[in-house]
């Protein structure tokens, strides 16, 4: 279906198109004009050889070259370009015998002097036919160089949507998970009654908040995630009481260092799932600290020689998160050895 604007480029090329071979006829009537004052002579010359000139230059250009040159047919392309190149020559014999005949009534004398020499009739129309040509490889090249830009962008923004999908659906699965356990803990307390369930809604109250507002932001503040740790901590130290030894040490850690929300914490939330009472209690140490504008976190806890701490599917995610979020700019280590669980996390922060 064409529209207005197809139309009026349609329109513009053919315009174009005329004004080229109007200027390729004032060539020919000035290159074969050199040393010849019979001007009709020349002019009728040159308009014998446009239809020969313009033919062979539309073969090459939207035959040839896009459907053989281009589609690296090479042998179909010499082949037929032979073919083209035989038959041309060939016309341009006859434009000589026709300067000759027609035009001078065969007095070789009154031919103008260019247009006498077969050799040179020919480079004038080959070089029309080579110019062309050169310029429509160049405008293919072109076009294929954007054509190949635009996939790769469109390619780009795929895998970056396919990538935002499966962060988001990593979150997802993050988040019950460590609700799941909390509510757990908040339903301990409740049958008990105790004078501490309070605090620990207050504190629940303020994690979900951090998961509702903060965790779909790409990147937050580490002392937010800091303090939600703590929020997390101050809730199981209430589960656990007297059977917890947890020491959370962190330095050198500036104001402006960001990360990504929820990366930290299911280390933390693993560890208190997974980790397994020592002479009737749980230990775990945290450390957190920056050096050369590298983030250094380590955890680790008592766990028994057998524990599922690597499986637990909150460590699972983060390790996908990190492959997605920090590719290249992380380092994670994850041992089980000696009834003890640790994990070394390092990233290059900005």
């Amino acid at each position: 279906m064409f529209t207005i604007p197809k139309v009026l480029h349609k329109i513009g090329q053919v315009l174009l198109h005329i004004l080229f071979w109007c200027g390729v006829l004032l060539f020919y009537t000035y290159f074969f004009g050199v040393d010849s004052s019979d001007f009709s002579y020349v002019l009728s010359f040159s308009l014998f050889l446009m239809p020969i000139t313009i033919a062979t230059t539309y073969t090459f250009i939207y035959k040839l070259i896009p459907e053989y040159l281009i589609t690296k047919r090479y042998f179909l392309f010499v082949l037929y370009s032979i073919y083209a190149l035989i038959i041309s020559a060939y016309l341009i014999v006859i434009s000589v015998f026709y300067g000759l005949v027609y035009l001078s009534n065969f007095k070789y004398a009154n031919m103008a002097p260019i247009s006498k020499s077969l050799l040179l009739v020919a480079i004038a129309v080959y070089l029309v036919v080579i110019i062309v040509s050169a310029f429509k490889l160049l405008k293919l090249n072109l076009k294929h160089t954007e054509d190949a830009k635009k996939l790769e962008t469109k390619i780009l923004e795929t895998q970056l949507k396919l990538k935002e999908q499966e962060l988001n659906y990593l979150k997802m699965q993050i988040h019950p998970h460590f609700l799941f356990n909390t509510l757990n803990t908040m339903y301990g307390f409740a049958l008990k009654k105790a004078d501490e369930t309070p605090e620990m809604i207050l504190k629940l109250s303020n994690l979900l908040d951090y998961l509702l507002y903060q965790v779909d932001k790409p990147f937050v503040p580490l002392n937010d995630e800091l303090h939600h740790i703590n929020d997390y901590v101050a809730l199981e130290k209430m589960r656990f009481n007297n059977t917890l030894n947890i020491n959370f040490e962190t330095k050198h850690i500036p104001e402006y260092v960001q990360i990504a929300p929820m990366l930290l914490l299911p280390f933390v939330e693993n560890s208190f799932k997974h980790g397994s009472l020592k002479n009737g209690v749980l230990s775990i140490d945290i450390k957190l600290f920056q050096k050369n504008k590298i983030l250094f976190f380590e955890i680790e806890n008592t766990c028994d020689s057998n524990s599922e701490s690597e499986k637990g599917i909150g460590l699972e995610n983060i390790k996908k998160r990190l492959d997605l979020i920090y590719k290249g700019d992380y380092s994670l280590a994850v041992e089980n050895k000696d009834d003890v669980f640790k994990v070394k996390l390092s990233l290059v922060i900005s």
